[in-house]
């Protein structure tokens, strides 16, 4: 099954303000980070509010039978996207979508903020 990334390209940081970083919101910022490491490797989309807005920035990882998980937290950096990317491929290398601790990259570690099991088929 194909693991998709969504990335909130809405989320502002604490003491975000416009005009600082041009007219890009710190989701937008780390959509486009994500979306250069992922190339080629995991599918990524946006979506304009994840409503995790007390913890931007806030992407999710999915795929069809598999847990998901909503994570936040994130400083819109490289480390960050790769560490997310790095995530999204075990998740995709595993059958239920479960990644054991061991494969953690350290830059996701205290970012997770839910999981969620898969809906059944029926």
């Amino acid at each position: 099954m194909t693991t998709w990334i969504t990335i909130c390209d809405t989320c502002k940081r604490e003491g975000w303000e416009a005009g600082e970083k041009g007219n890009s919101t710190d989701g937008e910022v780390f959509a486009a980070l994500v979306e250069k490491a992922a190339a080629g490797q995991v599918k990524t989309r946006r979506f304009s509010c994840l409503m995790g807005c007390a913890r931007a920035c806030n992407i999710t990882i999915q795929a069809s039978g598999k847990i998901s998980y909503s994570l936040g937290g994130f400083a819109p950096d490289d480390e960050a996207a790769e560490a997310v990317v790095a995530f999204a491929r075990f998740h995709e290398k595993s059958e239920s979508g479960q990644v054991p601790y061991r494969h953690w990259p350290e830059a996701i570690k205290g970012h997770f903020v839910s999981r969620h099991p898969p809906l059944p088929e029926s």
